[in-house]
């Protein structure tokens, strides 16, 4: 399974949206072991997700959610 999600942090009040094999272990890396992007903060907690059987499925959603109607169905989640 892969799971599509987004993260928040109220420090830099951003969303981070991704997908991956193993949501815990991603989200304590974004938290604990971050590069790039996320290194910006470490107070990032799931906000939403979706679980989906192919990683093809998953990247779909995922370039879905990153575009502007996508952010804003997930900034009316917070």
């Amino acid at each position: 399974m892969f799971t599509v999600y987004a993260i928040y942090s109220e420090k830099i009040d951003c969303i981070y949206i991704g997908q991956t094999s193993n949501l815990e272990q991603r989200l304590r890396s974004h938290n604990e072991y971050a590069k790039g992007f996320t290194a910006r903060a470490d107070d990032w907690i799931i906000i939403y997700s979706e679980e989906y059987s192919t990683r093809t499925e998953a990247l779909k959603r995922e370039r879905q959610l990153k575009t502007g109607s996508g952010r804003r169905f997930l900034r009316d989640l917070l």
